[in-house]
């Protein structure tokens, strides 16, 4: 619960640079991952440790994309600042 909640505050606090508000999300798929697996081994059931390896997956899917995002905005733009970042057009 800590962990989401510090991954809340760190989206509406840091509002500045792509990269660092993309850190907080990650930390929320964390937090929950770990109540997956917390929950899944109080309970005695397989599928909270399935499901977090589902979400572990799709995390690392959201990373890379994000990352080749983060790349391509700063080739074309200069930066990935978001205040000059006003609107993404294909």
């Amino acid at each position: 619960m800590i962990i989401s909640i510090l991954g809340i505050r760190g989206i509406l606090l840091n509002r500045r640079n792509i990269p660092i508000m993309s850190m907080p999300i990650e930390s929320m798929l964390l937090a929950v991952n770990s109540n997956f697996l917390v929950f899944s081994v109080s309970l005695d059931d397989m599928m909270g440790q399935l499901f977090a390896l589902l979400v572990l997956t799709v995390a690392a899917a959201e990373s890379a994309i994000g990352s080749a995002i983060f790349v391509n905005t700063f080739r074309v733009r200069g930066t990935i600042a978001v205040e000059s970042i006003n609107c993404i057009q294909g």
